[in-house]
């Protein structure tokens, strides 16, 4: 297994200022006039970052640093040359903000899988090997699996012709109960769309909801072990460390055996979304966790 560093981790450096007036303006100031929301450090700067600060050779994007360059070749095709020169690999590209797969309005489910195009084309030019999707929309279970499995079928088909995998990770709402997001999965039944099991994202409200201590949680290792079957990455979540260096909220031993008992060879990302170590800091613990494992 290898380690990599998922770009969220950093997302305060990144948007700087941005984040002082909360998430729900970020996101809408991201939809309008996406470079005006990034008041911190430049992202083309984050292949570099990952070498020289962290020591890790492999990388995971997140669209919403790159909302208006898309389609830019040569913005692109800079981020690219900036990884190489600095040794590192651009694994995938994690998208959101590009609309519902599982929407019950068919248009606007088409509209979603449509957005999603020049990320392909992106991961593609960076040298990715899949794009990570959401899978998100209004409806029963039954009736948001048939949506899903019907979109995702389409952007399987989609990325197969820039040799791509199509990656859901459970991430809130239907997509965090695993056994749903499984099903979804043998029925898409093609090679090329898979998960991206994250050890964290196990509530079943939908992330628009509010966040309160005794929000639904799916459980998080039968999750992982129900999820890591279809698996193409793994999302090292983290939140806090003890003075031993293991993490308090998720048996990092525990999670881990689950994923080396499914034969998993793949990348596991670095996500840190803690507060009581800096950015840089909890980074570092992460890495230092997980390389008692890999």
């Amino acid at each position: 297994m290898r380690i990599s560093l998922a770009q969220w981790s950093l997302h305060r450096r990144f948007f700087g200022k941005s984040l002082e007036a909360g998430f729900g303006q970020l996101f809408g100031t991201l939809m309008s006039d996406p470079d005006s929301a990034l008041q911190g450090e430049d992202p083309l700067n984050y292949p570099q970052i990952a070498r020289e600060e962290f020591g890790l050779d492999a990388v995971e994007y997140v669209n919403t640093f790159y909302l208006g360059r898309a389609g830019d070749e040569a913005y692109l095709g800079e981020l690219a040359q900036r990884a190489s020169d600095s040794g590192v690999s651009s694994r995938l590209i994690m998208c959101d903000l590009l609309g519902s797969l599982g929407a019950p309005d068919a248009t606007e489910r088409a509209e979603a899988i449509e957005s999603h195009r020049p990320w392909l084309s992106a991961a593609e030019q960076l040298g990715c090997h899949a794009i990570r999707v959401n899978l998100y929309g209004e409806g029963g279970a039954d009736e948001m699996a048939e949506r899903t499995t019907e979109s995702l079928s389409v952007l399987g088909e989609m990325a197969a012709g820039h040799g791509l995998n199509v990656l859901v990770e459970n991430h809130g709402g239907l997509s965090s109960n695993a056994a749903w997001l499984a099903g979804v999965m043998r029925s898409v039944n093609r090679s090329n769309v898979g998960t991206l099991p994250d050890f964290g994202n196990f509530r079943l409200l939908p992330n628009s909801t509010p966040r309160q201590a005794d929000d639904p949680q799916y459980d998080r290792y039968q999750g992982v072990a129900e999820l890591m079957p279809f698996a193409k990455a793994v999302s090292a979540k983290s939140y806090a460390f003890n003075a031993s260096g293991d993490e308090t909220t998720i048996d990092y031993e525990r999670m881990m055996n689950i994923v080396r008992e499914a034969d998993y060879s793949g990348d596991i990302g670095i996500e840190y979304e803690g507060r009581t170590l800096s950015e840089g800091e909890g980074i570092l613990a992460t890495r230092k966790l997980l390389e008692r494992f890999v």
